[in-house]
């Protein structure tokens, strides 16, 4: 992600606008190296949703199917 300061951005405004839109790539726009606002391309629809995108991101530990708990409950009869 690119990022400008705001008096480069004020400056260069419609430049940088169209540079996001041509390229997708969001921009940051900084006050005294702080980030003040982000600036994304506009999207006409939400991006498809890719079956396996998260695979590989976490793991699943144990046998979630088949879990015994009643060692952790107690039930009143």
């Amino acid at each position: 992600m690119e990022t400008i300061g705001v008096s480069e951005f004020k400056a260069k405004c419609i430049e940088k606008m169209k540079t996001v839109q041509r390229t997708g790539s969001p921009l940051l726009i900084t006050l005294r190296k702080r980030p003040l606002a982000s600036i994304i391309p506009y999207a006409e629809k939400p991006p498809e949703r890719v079956l396996g995108a998260l695979r590989g991101r976490f793991s699943i530990l144990g046998d979630i199917v088949h879990a015994d708990f009643s060692d952790e409950w107690e039930m009143e009869r």
